[in-house]
C-alpha cells in the first residue's frame, strides 16, 4: 500500500491590529501561545504556532498588527510583520467583518500586491457578529480593486466557525516536505518568552491609556524549587514613574491582581504550581532606544 506523503509549509497571518490573528492561532494549536486583549498592537513579535497531524505540519507565523509607527518599537513591529511575507508558502490576510474596509487594510493589500507566486487567502473574521447580508457586502468590498484571492473564507476564530475547513484547505494545498518540529511542540518561542507575554497580557487587560503600550516584561529567573513548584521572577518595565505607580496600584492591589491572573495561566502552561514574584522598573523612553529594544527582546535580526 502506498504511504501517504507528509506535507509541510509556512503560513503568514497578517492584518491590521485587533482583527483576531492571535485568537485564530490559539484556536488552531489548541493552547494560548499568543496573548490577546482588546488593545491594538498587543502582538509585538512574530509568533510561530505549530499545527501537526499524522500527515502534515503547518507552521503559522502570527505577525504584529500593521499600523502607522509612532516610535522605534512601532517600526520594529511593522518591519517584522512584512518580513513574514517572504518566509511563507501561503498568506492569510485577515479582515474584521464587524468593521468596514479601511486605510489600514488598503495599506496591507497594497503591500500584498507586490508578493509574487504565493497563494494569498482572504479570511473574513468575526462573522458571528454580522448578518449574512452584511457579510456579503463586506466580502464584496475586498474584491473591488484588490487582489485575486486564492480563496475567501468567512470564519469566526472565537467560535471556531469554518476553521476546520480552512485548515483542511491549507493542508491540501501544501507540497510534500519535512517535519520541522516535534509533533508535540506548539511554538518555536522559548518558555521564558511565553511566560513574559502572559504577564504582559494581564497588564494590557487591567490598565488603560498609554500604560499598556509602554510596558515590556523581562523574565529574570526560572528555577524549580522542588518537584511540585517553580519559582519565577519577572520585571515589568515602564517608561515613567507615574506608570510604575499605576501598575503597583494603591497598597499594591494592581500588581497583586496582575500576578494572580498571570500565575494561573503560567501554571496551566507549565503543568506545575508556580511562585511568581514581580517587580516594576522604570526605563525612560525604552521604546525609542535601540539598545533597550535589543535588551528587551526586540531585535532587528528577527525580521
Amino acid at each position: 500500500m502506498t504511504e501517504t506523503p507528509f506535507k509541510s509549509g509556512f503560513v503568514a497571518i497578517i492584518g491590521r491590529p485587533n482583527v483576531g490573528k492571535s485568537t485564530l492561532l490559539n484556536r488552531i494549536v489548541g493552547e494560548k501561545i499568543a496573548i490577546m486583549s482588546d488593545k491594538a498592537q498587543t502582538t509585538r513579535n512574530k509568533i510561530q504556532g505549530i499545527y501537526t497531524t499524522d500527515n502534515a505540519q503547518v507552521v503559522f507565523i502570527d505577525t504584529p498588527g500593521v499600523h502607522k509607527p509612532q516610535n522605534s518599537l512601532g517600526d520594529f513591529m511593522v518591519k517584522s510583520a512584512f518580513s513574514a511575507l517572504h518566509e511563507a508558502d501561503a498568506i492569510w490576510f485577515i479582515a474584521d467583518a464587524s468593521m468596514p474596509r479601511g486605510r489600514g487594510d488598503d495599506f496591507i493589500i497594497d503591500r500584498l500586491k507586490d508578493v509574487k507566486n504565493t497563494p494569498i487567502y482572504l479570511l473574513i473574521n468575526k462573522v458571528d457578529l454580522v448578518s449574512p447580508q452584511d457579510l456579503l457586502t463586506i466580502i464584496a468590498s475586498y474584491q473591488e480593486d484588490a487582489i485575486d484571492w486564492t480563496e475567501v473564507f468567512p470564519i469566526s476564530a472565537r467560535e471556531g466557525d469554518n476553521v476546520p475547513e480552512l485548515l483542511g484547505n491549507i493542508v491540501d494545498s501544501l507540497d510534500e516536505g519535512p517535519q520541522y518540529f516535534d509533533a508535540d511542540q506548539l511554538t518555536d518561542h522559548p518558555e521564558r518568552f511565553v511566560i513574559g507575554e502572559l504577564i504582559r497580557e494581564k497588564v494590557l487587560q487591567l490598565t488603560r491609556q498609554e500604560v499598556p503600550h509602554s510596558v515590556a516584561v523581562v523574565i529574570d529567573k526560572i528555577a524549580r524549587e522542588n518537584e511540585e513548584k517553580i519559582h519565577i521572577q519577572a520585571s515589568i518595565i515602564v517608561e515613567r514613574p507615574t506608570q510604575k505607580n499605576i501598575i503597583i496600584g494603591k497598597q499594591g492591589t494592581m500588581i497583586k491582581e496582575i500576578g494572580t491572573r498571570a500565575r494561573k495561566d503560567i501554571e496551566s502552561l507549565m503543568g506545575d504550581k508556580v511562585f511568581l514574584e514581580t517587580w516594576v522598573k522604570v526605563e525612560p523612553r525604552w521604546r525609542d532606544r535601540p539598545q533597550a529594544l535589543q535588551t528587551l527582546g526586540y531585535r532587528s535580526e528577527d525580521y
